[in-house]
């Protein structure tokens, strides 16, 4: 069986005001206008997540309901606060759990480019991708009968993006 992972990094923060918390902080205009066309890339591709597992902090729920709102039939979102900052062993720990064939999950740098590299057998050849800025995205396919069986190192590039990409 084939399971797709679609990992993506939280949109854009805006940084203005010095009295919102990390974890509160929203999107800025630039993530706010990126979030959606990653969502239309991803509707346009075929890349449609049968679950969606997403930090709880406010950028990556605003990155999500964004791209949500360009996807047909999206699932509904499972808000997790150990997805908050979380390092690649917890990354990991939270897709063994995933359920659905396709999984998009939703997180934060420096976590997220350190997982997105300990899952593919060999990295993608696109300039953003050690760095993983905010909301590139990774489509990896995986050969496991499930997810608690997907192990490091076995995943295969499928696509990456950043929105730059799309104009």
């Amino acid at each position: 069986m084939t399971l797709r992972l679609i990992l993506t990094r939280h949109a854009k923060s805006d940084w203005d005001n010095p009295l919102d918390s990390d974890h509160s902080r929203p999107l800025s205009a630039r993530g706010f206008d990126a979030a959606p066309r990653i969502g239309r890339w991803l509707a346009g591709k075929g890349y449609l997540p049968g679950q969606a597992l997403v930090s709880d902090a406010m950028r990556t729920r605003q990155t999500w309901e964004l791209i949500a709102a360009e996807l047909p039939d999206a699932p509904t979102a499972k808000f997790d606060r150990f997805l908050y900052l979380a390092g690649p062993d917890v990354l990991m720990g939270r897709l063994r759990q995933a359920t659905a064939p396709t999984v998009m999950l939703i997180a934060h740098n420096p976590g997220i480019a350190e997982f997105a590299a300990r899952l593919l057998a060999a990295p993608m050849a696109h300039s953003g991708f050690a760095g993983f800025p905010t909301c590139a995205t990774l489509v990896a396919d995986f050969d496991a009968p499930s997810w608690d069986k997907v192990e490091p190192g076995t995943g295969r590039g499928v696509d990456f993006i950043v929105p730059r990409d799309l104009g």
